[in-house]
């Protein structure tokens, strides 16, 4: 058993359906693998509505992109969605989603999704999904877990918008915990964990959300993460919204808070410009999808 599959093997499950929760049960589990040139999905296996349809190279064959899609559209109280990534040695692959993902409001039952990756050494994993938007009411834990073995190197976003501005809704009930793990070589990088209830007072403390409806993250793990790399991303102002960057120990961890998605999908991509080349040696594609 290789150091990746030994990673994954000692994660615990972080989500169980309530007894009697009815809901979609989905797995999807994809491995990478390099082969001369190329990065090759050597495996693909899913279980209900998630699923990659085919491999993608549209900046040659050393990266490999997915697009990760989940048919109900959203998930809903009491789904239980997991997904494994598995990026071997050498490898370089990128995932994201067609668009924007959806928790619904829930009448009762929890949401569940956990999402592990596994990057092996000397491989690149860019887990880039959509904005998810968590409706008013829902009910959801969302995980990841991150294991990283020798100088592999992980880049990371995530941004959440809090009910269905675009109506005026805003998020007063239901709530969503999110937890996220990065280690390397079985040394804790980053461990965070918070739960955003809807009409807490941390939505409009500036200890927490400061009023915004959208937060956003991206996570970049590299022993190429350095102070040059820190102040190159903080000189990139955001056109919406209060950003900011930060350099720990071998992750660089940026921050966004605004009043819609766009203006913080815009921030984090010129951040990606930047961050690419420094940590996986080639350049910004932006994925096609991320455009229609």
């Amino acid at each position: 058993m290789n150091a990746v599959v030994e990673a994954l093997a000692g994660l615990e499950p972080t989500f169980s359906p309530q007894p009697g929760a009815s809901g979609w049960c989905a797995e999807l589990a994809l491995e990478f693998a390099r082969r001369g040139a190329r990065t090759v999905l050597v495996r693909r296996h899913h279980l209900g509505p998630l699923r990659v349809q085919k491999a993608l190279y549209p900046e040659g064959e050393g990266v490999c992109h997915g697009i990760v899609l989940h048919p109900p559209a959203g998930i809903a109280g009491g789904d239980s969605l997991a997904i494994d990534i598995r990026v071997d040695a050498g490898a370089h692959a990128l995932l994201t989603t067609p668009g924007a993902g959806k928790w619904y409001r829930s009448a009762g039952p929890t949401a569940g999704l956990t999402q592990r990756i596994a990057v092996a050494d000397g491989a690149v994993c860019e887990w880039l999904p959509q904005e998810s938007i968590v409706y008013e009411g829902a009910l959801g834990t969302l995980a990841t877990e991150v294991e990283l073995v020798g100088d592999a190197a992980f880049v990371g976003a995530e941004m959440l918008c809090f009910g269905r501005t675009a109506s005026g809704e805003r998020f007063t009930r239901g709530a969503l915990a999110v937890s996220t793990r990065i280690r390397r070589d079985g040394r804790p990088l980053w461990l965070e964990r918070g739960r955003i209830a809807g009409g807490s007072p941390l939505l409009e403390s500036p200890v927490g959300l400061a009023g915004a409806p959208v937060v956003g993250s991206v996570l970049v793990a590299s022993p190429k993460c350095d102070a040059a790399l820190r102040d190159a991303c903080r000189a990139i102002v955001p056109v919406a919204g209060q950003g900011a960057v930060t350099l720990l120990p071998g992750l660089l961890v940026a921050r966004w808070l605004g009043p819609a998605c766009a203006p913080g999908r815009e921030w984090f991509t010129r951040l990606w410009a930047v961050v690419r080349p420094a940590v996986a040696g080639v350049p910004m594609r932006v994925p096609r999808i991320w455009n229609t």
